[in-house]
């Protein structure tokens, strides 16, 4: 049988907080044999071994382990990265500005924009000339809609962005308006990328924490 190594980062709570190594000897129906650390160890579902390994499931095709209360998949087929750690959700800070706004870098489809984070708007929005800079195709009959703006009513696009990302938060497929002429002046942060984060704001900062 293939082998491969695992290497884990033990989170906090576990004994000395060591990385450990763990090769995949082999794969049984109700247990698998490890090598933990130079250990050879054959741990049946439900057993954890001295080191904090837990075996959750097994059979002659895979095995669940359980390390510091994360869960992961082996096989022999295919090698999981040399480190692991607990997953982390993307959070961003965002101060308030001079003129009590919160504005943050951040990309649309990978090119580099600034937002105006703005928990009112229903959508992520735009001007027809932002755009047109980034890239974004509009103006098909059928997505027109008539919008009212502090300038008036003006023709509006329904769009779908591929991408729109905020420090390390990236929502994907995001539904968009475009709308014709200089409205909004800057791209707004609507709700439509806000709906997949947690949002708190103290002592003026706002932070957004990812859903995802």
């Amino acid at each position: 049988m293939r082998t491969f190594v695992l290497c884990l980062l033990l989170v906090a709570g576990l004994a000395g907080a060591d990385e450990l190594d763990i090769d995949v000897v082999g794969l049984f129906k109700g247990a698998v044999l490890l090598d933990i650390n130079g250990n050879r160890q054959m741990l049946k579902e439900g057993e954890k071994s001295s080191e904090g390994v837990l075996v959750v499931s097994a059979d002659s095709r895979e095995a669940v382990i359980e390390v510091g209360g994360q869960r992961m998949t082996l096989n022999l087929t295919s090698r999981i990265g040399t480190q692991f750690k607990p997953p982390e959700r993307g959070t961003v800070s965002i101060p308030l500005n001079d003129y009590g706004q919160y504005r943050s870098a951040g990309t649309i489809n990978g090119r580099p924009v600034t937002f105006l984070i703005d928990t009112g708007a229903t959508i992520v929005a735009m001007n027809s000339a932002h755009a047109r800079r980034l890239g974004v195709e509009f103006g098909g009959k059928e997505q027109m809609r008539s919008t009212a703006t502090a300038g008036g009513i003006v023709n509006s696009w329904e769009v779908r962005l591929d991408s729109v990302q905020v420090g390390d938060i990236r929502v994907r497929n995001v539904q968009a308006a475009v709308l014709e002429g200089d409205f909004p002046e800057e791209i707004l942060l609507g709700m439509t990328f806000l709906r997949n984060v947690e949002i708190k704001e103290s002592s003026g900062v706002m932070v957004l924490r990812s859903k995802l």
